[in-house]
């Protein structure tokens, strides 16, 4: 029983080009070489696996056999592999990052995520990318620790040494709750009344913010560091808690949660920031994904009469 050979890339290379330029003499053209060259490598190759990759009787261009459309995606993807590693080698020599750890704020606006790291993945194809979704310190403590290379944070934790910073953009924080929640069909909250309600409250798991609470009214508290759990728990009526506006802008407005008036806690200003550590300067792709995360900053207008968070 024959067993099939090993080629060589240069091989594979001369059989996609005969493939992508519908014939030898073309792809000789394309590859700078001459067609007796092509040829060989060609028999060589066919030679190599003991199979006949192309009908060459009778046919005015060469057309692939069963086998040679076999061999065709196998040789495809080696071809793109091969590609890979040397982009990603050369970026190394450039002093590009080959992996870049991430860490956001669970209160950052999701779809923003989403279009910056799009731009991310078509500008720097070659860096893997590591997302880490964090809550109150635990973003400033990812960094801290070297967990991260790049971080946008909140306002919490930010005291962190040896961390340098950059404003990010900011969003409305607001006391929400299910309209047929108690507190929301008092018109006007008395203060104090939310202390007779359950609080859903963002936890922060990493334990950077351990003992330290934020805008807790109320005694009675549930604990949460997811925050779609939170707004899952909130319209069903569990509870009230607060929320960013940009997560809850469709429940606003069609009504399965209403805003609160409450007298000690009207809602705040969240502000982001990007972080780093000074003693570990972001690379060029870290760099230029801060910068998109400042840019986008600019579209970010503050709501009037929201004191600072």
């Amino acid at each position: 029983m024959s067993r099939a050979g090993t080629p060589t890339y240069d091989q594979l290379r001369i059989f996609l080009a005969v493939v992508e330029a519908g014939g030898f003499a073309a792809a000789a053209r394309r590859l700078g070489r001459a067609v007796s060259v092509v040829s060989y490598g060609i028999t060589h190759l066919e030679a190599q696996l003991g199979v006949t990759l192309f009908e060459r009787e009778g046919a005015r261009s060469p057309g692939l056999t069963e086998a040679g459309r076999s061999v065709l995606a196998e040789a495809q993807a080696i071809a793109s592999g091969f590609d890979a590693l040397t982009a990603k080698v050369q970026g190394l020599l450039d002093g590009l990052e080959a992996e870049l750890h991430l860490a956001v704020d669970v209160m950052l606006p999701a779809d923003r995520i989403g279009v910056i790291l799009r731009a991310f993945a078509t500008r720097f194809p070659t860096v893997s990318l590591r997302l880490h979704v964090e809550a109150l310190g635990g973003v400033a403590a990812r960094v801290a620790s070297g967990g991260a290379t790049l971080g946008i944070s909140g306002p919490v934790g930010l005291e962190a040494p040896g961390l340098d910073r950059e404003q990010a953009g900011c969003l409305a924080l607001l006391p929400v709750a299910a309209p047929d929640h108690p507190l929301a069909r008092l018109q006007p909250i008395p203060p104090g009344a939310v202390r007779q309600h359950v609080q859903l409250v963002l936890s922060d798991p990493s334990g950077a913010t351990r003992g330290r609470d934020f805008a807790v009214l109320s005694p009675d508290t549930w604990r949460l560091s997811d925050l779609g759990a939170k707004a899952a728990l909130l319209r069903e009526g569990i509870g009230c808690g607060n929320m960013p506006q940009p997560a809850i802008a469709n429940d606003l407005l069609t009504g399965t949660l209403v805003r609160l008036e409450i007298p000690e806690s009207p809602g705040g200003l969240y502000r982001f920031f990007a972080i780093w550590r000074r003693d570990h300067p972001p690379g060029p792709a870290a760099t230029w994904l801060r910068a998109q995360f400042v840019a986008h900053c600019a579209t970010d207008v503050a709501p009037p009469g929201l004191a600072e968070l």
